[in-house]
């Protein structure tokens, strides 16, 4: 049985109409790619076996054409090979590639020099990452931009980022057909913004939280630069939601009063491990839940456990073609 019969299954005692699944292509659509570095070569895993490559053809055009010079780069030059254990890419709609070198070493003078010349050399961003150590030699943040009103992005190579160029825009066009009588936004685990940005346009306020420090410096700067004014952040983690409407007050509130919100929806598109049984009770007490999701087993897991609420919108979005991995983007009211 393939993923999606097997969802439909999964989900029929919640939601009975037809599910539209929203395909990928099937090659050059990752913007976002990490590699094992062993012999060599690339690594990826598949199940328990190693698959050594110096191409991977579902990478984004900018990643393919970087690999290759990437890895005869790495391969040359005994410095940055050794004891290399990871490289990461990320690629930009401009064609622009942020790569992350990781290390079991001490990062050197001589290092960090060398990833400097390789920057220059290959015409990329290249950051070396070690146990408790990070070296980039510019902190220009990686600029990115959301294809729905041409919303400017920004990114680290510490940021989650969803990985599918093309679907994205899909998801976001989705969530903004399933809102109906928007007042305020809370967002749980908003990442850089993909989501908040765009309907900052459709909701009067948006509260956004996010843990990750990287994630919300460069959702700040966003917001700056696209020039949003009814967004305000805060670093705090889903947990710690729960416990600022619980009464707690938190200075990375920045003097923002949540009773000074009149929230119509709450968004979470949270990890593969879904939410919490304390972040459940919170979302339940919102009519509308805009939910997003990674992982179809928790998402089922989650939504049972929402006994007030009614699935009334899903479809699927197929962002790793040929793979047991599933995106989900719903939305559930009360009854």
């Amino acid at each position: 049985m393939n993923k999606f019969n097997k969802f439909r299954l999964d989900v029929k005692h919640k939601y009975l109409n037809d599910i539209n699944i929203n395909l990928s292509p099937s090659t050059s659509f990752r913007n976002r790619c990490e590699f094992g570095y062993s012999k060599n070569s690339f690594v990826m895993h598949d199940n328990r076996s190693k698959i050594y490559m110096n191409s991977f053809i579902n990478a984004a055009p900018s990643i393919q054409n970087k690999m290759p010079l990437v890895l005869e780069y790495i391969n040359n030059s005994e410095l940055i090979k050794n004891k290399l254990f990871q490289v990461n890419f990320r690629a930009n709609l401009f064609g622009d590639v942020m790569v992350s070198l990781l290390y079991h070493k001490t990062l050197s003078a001589e290092i960090k020099k060398k990833s400097e010349d390789m920057s220059r050399l290959l015409n990329i961003k290249v950051i070396l990452r070690a146990k408790n150590e990070k070296y980039i030699h510019d902190d220009i943040l990686f600029e990115d931009c959301i294809t729905f009103k041409n919303i400017k992005t920004y990114q680290t190579d510490n940021c989650f980022y969803q990985p599918n160029k093309y679907l994205l825009s899909m998801m976001i066009d989705k969530v903004i057909s399933y809102i109906d009588n928007p007042e305020d936004l809370l967002e749980l685990y908003c990442g850089v913004g993909t989501f908040s940005m765009p309907l900052a346009s459709i909701f009067k306020n948006i509260l956004v939280t996010e843990n990750n420090r990287d994630s919300i410096k460069c959702l700040t700067k966003a917001i700056q630069i696209n020039d949003i004014k009814n967004i305000n952040t805060a670093r705090l983690s889903a947990s710690e939601v729960v416990e600022l409407f619980d009464g707690k007050i938190f200075r990375r509130m920045n003097n923002i009063a949540i009773s000074s919100y009149n929230f119509s929806h709450i968004l979470v598109d949270p990890p593969r491990s879904g939410l919490t049984s304390e972040v459940i009770e919170l979302v339940s007490k919102f009519e509308n839940i805009i939910y997003v999701s990674c992982n179809p087993d928790t998402y089922m897991r989650d939504i049972n456990l929402l006994k007030k609420h009614k699935v009334e919108n899903l479809e699927l979005f197929d962002q790793f073609p040929n793979t047991s991995h599933l995106e989900i983007v719903s939305m559930l009211s009360i009854n």
